[in-house]
């Protein structure tokens, strides 16, 4: 839950936090309630997004976890994939953000 722990020092640097996976709507609603959740997931159903933007599967079958940061010109600033490293994906989108302001 990192972050949903670290949403509002997101929304203080300017940046919007959107989680997306292959999972349901109805999925996404439960899981958004039980770990209250602040942002929104974006449901995948057919991993169009994913594709869009290269997310490989771990493994062969599973989605890998990858985050980036975009800023608002549409501008991928960083790409960070790792399956196991959560932590890590939150401290470098953060150093990246601060690095390059997304406020504009």
């Amino acid at each position: 839950m990192r972050f949903r722990d670290s949403y509002q020092v997101f929304q203080d640097a300017g940046a919007e936090v959107i989680g997306v996976s292959s999972d349901s709507v109805q999925s996404h609603q439960q899981f958004a309630a039980k770990y209250n959740l602040p942002f929104t997931l974006l449901s995948d159903s057919e991993n169009q997004v994913r594709k869009l933007y290269g997310v490989p599967a771990t493994l062969w079958v599973m989605p890998g976890r990858v985050t980036y940061v975009i800023d608002q010109e549409g501008i991928v600033r960083q790409v960070f994939d790792s399956m196991l490293n959560f932590k890590a994906h939150v401290e470098e989108s953060l150093k990246i953000l601060k690095a390059h302001s997304v406020q504009g």
